[in-house]
């Protein structure tokens, strides 16, 4: 009996002594966890959560230069919003915003798709043009901007000083300040912007599918187009939901081209809703109605988000 229970007091405290580390270990990996955890919480919290909360908050008061010495923004409820709606220069926006991010998108996904299904082939100098490729991505927007207005300038533009010396036309094209080549204009530039992104991303999806795929659709008859269209998109599907949807949301929030380029003009031809929310903000310092043109923005991207991946996902499940 006295063996017994010394057995059982030894077995007792040889489990209080493992599961005292163990707990331990327990509390040091959460404590690990929240230290690594933490600055990136913070710095998402800080520099992403309060700002757009804030911004929601801003689209139902009525925030003016005021507001910033007085304190005090009162709330107007869908004011702001009834008022941005009822304004023909939303409506242009709106529509100048859809032309822009559609012709964006598909020039972009299409050259890029291009490149890098002409990439997939191995060659000299590969590695090295592919490399430069990525050098449109990389130059800062206002930057690429500046350049870009000298080549499309009328009267000294590089574009209509080459098109002249050649004999393709006698007087200089009005890339920039003609109502009907301005979108044209600004939605070329923005698709040279977004074309390494898309490379990139579509050459890492094509670097993905196996080999034998190709080899064993060739022995069905499945090369060329075949192979395009029976191995090469379906695999490629789930790469081509990330681009789109990363695209149209960087594209629906672009404002340096445009600001660097025709500033909204000429007569609103380039205007679209982040410029519209922009020369509200700080041309006419109506900070609630620029906060509630944002607020639509971030709905119409999250609408769009969430219906293509919800067709694109009911496409792989048939």
């Amino acid at each position: 009996m006295t063996a017994t229970a010394a057995g059982t007091r030894a077995a007792r405290k040889r489990m209080r002594t493992t599961v005292k580390p163990t707990r331990r270990r327990l509390r040091h990996q959460r404590l690990t966890v929240a230290l690594f955890l933490g600055p990136a919480i913070a710095y998402m919290v800080l520099f992403f959560g309060y700002p757009v909360v804030k911004n929601l908050l801003m689209g139902f008061q009525e925030y003016t230069i005021s507001t910033f010495f007085t304190g005090e923004a009162p709330w107007v409820w869908f004011d702001n919003y009834a008022k941005v709606l009822s304004s023909p220069l939303f409506r242009t926006a709106l529509f100048n915003t859809i032309v822009f991010t559609i012709g964006s998108i598909a020039g972009q996904f299409c050259c890029g798709l291009a490149i890098a299904l002409f990439f997939r082939r191995r060659f000299p100098l590969s590695g090295l043009l592919r490399s430069l490729i990525l050098l449109p991505w990389l130059v800062p927007l206002i930057v690429a901007s500046a350049v870009w207005r000298w080549l499309l300038d009328t009267d000294a533009g590089a574009l209509n000083r080459f098109l002249m010396g050649t004999g393709l036309t006698d007087t200089g094209i009005p890339w920039l300040t003609s109502t009907s080549l301005a979108l044209i204009a600004v939605i070329g530039v923005n698709i040279w912007i977004g074309i390494p992104f898309n490379t990139v991303i579509l050459h890492g999806g094509l670097q993905g599918i196996p080999n034998e795929l190709y080899e064993a659709g060739a022995l069905d008859g499945a090369i060329g187009w075949r192979a395009f269209r029976y191995i090469t998109w379906p695999m490629l599907r789930p790469v081509v939901s990330v681009v789109l949807v990363l695209g149209v949301v960087y594209t629906l929030k672009v404002l340096d081209i445009i600001l660097g380029l025709t500033n909204g003009g000429p007569a609103n031809a380039t205007q679209i809703l982040s410029t519209q929310a922009y020369e509200l903000s700080f041309t006419t310092f109506e900070f609630g109605q620029g906060a509630a043109v944002s607020n639509l923005l971030i709905v119409l991207s999250l609408v769009f988000a969430i219906v293509y991946l919800r067709l694109n996902r009911r496409k792989v499940d048939e």
